[in-house]
């Protein structure tokens, strides 16, 4: 089947949907984007823009800045116990996003299925229908905090299965997978000889004493993991379009093939700043600040739509949350009309990141705590006035 088929298979993003909706609603607040509302550091700003008066404004290698490739090996050992070597086992994306279409593209055959679980990044399904692939939805569920069970993955593994997708902390119900749910996965994909994509954008946003932990760490795992990060969440950076993978070398050069025929390299000056940025306590030091903050605005957000009668159960990262709304008698989406009409506040509907989500909303809570107050306010007077709780 010819790309321009695939496409035709794949719808746009039922987010978007809302916010082309949301267009023109005076004295909006929007819940619905998962951007940090922080500015990029200082700092940040600053490395580039010496970059730029260093002349960094020519093509770099396709696989990226060997010092941004290095820098990025260090962290991963530090922080990920991850050893990757940045000659070849290391590559710089333009967007995190990128990895899974390309890394997808390195060895999934036409009708093969990748295992992913849901509710789901609405990129994960999509990347798996152009690579020529079938996405299977694997539910998780609120009873076990929406972490991924492997009793649940054995209900879906077939045959054709090829890989499976994690993403931890979770988009969009902000779960964190256990080391010990990380070591059934591993055993898993080892059993029926998987593929790991593991999606790990958020990994620094996690509250109550809770540590992210990276499934290529363990045991043999490296040799079948594709790790997904980046720099938007992180250093609040989305719109400079940076993201990186770590993964067997056989992959990591396939993907560098197909960078160098699709966007050719990241932009130079934008990987300098990252890399120097990587080495700067300070950043370190934002990071910190900007979770610290995420974690004030989730107990609000948490603590709020309980009260109102969402039951809501409190993520451990990411900065999203995801509120149980079946028991109003609407459906997901007309939960989200209504706020938007009647209360002018934009969520999602929880069905946008698959079937498992039917019933659900996600909130983002990347938004200044008292536009969050007063959208809890607007929320909880519509849901009386209408008498849904």
């Amino acid at each position: 089947m010819a790309l321009s088929d695939r496409l035709n298979l794949v719808n746009p993003s039922e987010i978007r949907k809302l916010f082309d909706l949301a267009q023109g609603v005076e004295g909006l607040i929007s819940l619905g984007i998962g951007e940090p509302d922080f500015d990029t550091p200082e700092h940040i700003k600053e490395y580039a823009k010496e970059a730029l008066d260093k002349g960094m404004t020519h093509y770099s290698p396709n696989a990226g800045l060997m010092m941004l490739r290095e820098a990025v090996s260090k962290k991963l050992k530090e922080q990920n116990c991850i050893d990757a070597d940045p000659k070849n086992e290391i590559m710089i994306l333009t967007g995190a996003n990128q990895a899974f279409l390309m890394g997808l593209s390195t060895f999934l055959r036409d009708g093969e299925e990748v295992l992913i679980p849901g509710p789901m990044f609405v990129s994960y399904g999509p990347a798996v229908v152009l690579a020529g692939g079938k996405p299977v939805e694997v539910p998780t569920y609120e009873n076990n905090e929406f972490r991924l069970s492997v009793d649940e993955l054995e209900k879906y593994v077939t045959e054709k299965t090829r890989a499976l997708i994690i993403n931890t902390p979770n988009n969009p119900t902000g779960a964190v997978l256990t080391k010990g749910d990380l070591e059934e996965i591993a055993d898993f994909a080892v059993e029926h000889d998987l593929i790991i994509f593991s999606d790990e954008v958020y990994e620094h946003f996690v509250y109550d004493g809770i540590k992210n932990h990276s499934i290529a760490s363990l045991n043999g795992m490296f040799e079948r993991t594709i790790t997904v990060n980046g720099f938007s969440k992180t250093f609040a950076m989305t719109g400079w379009r940076l993201g990186f993978v770590a993964a067997p070398s056989w992959i990591i050069e396939k993907m560098t093939r197909f960078q160098m025929y699709n966007s050719t390299c990241p932009v130079t000056f934008v990987q300098y700043a990252a890399a120097k940025a990587l080495e700067d306590e300070r950043s370190w030091k934002a990071v910190e600040k900007m979770r610290r903050e995420y974690d004030r605005r989730r107990e609000l957000v948490w603590k709020r739509l309980n009260e109102m009668g969402l039951p809501t159960l409190k993520p451990k990262g990411a900065f999203y949350i995801f509120p149980r709304i079946r028991d109003t008698g609407l459906t997901d989406h007309e939960f989200s009309e209504l706020m938007l009409k009647e209360a002018k506040v934009a969520v999602v509907p929880g069905s946008a990141f698959g079937k498992a989500g039917e019933g659900y909303i996600r909130i983002s809570y990347a938004t200044a705590y008292e536009e969050l107050k007063e959208a809890m306010d607007r929320m909880e007077k519509v849901l009386m006035e209408k008498g849904l709780v």
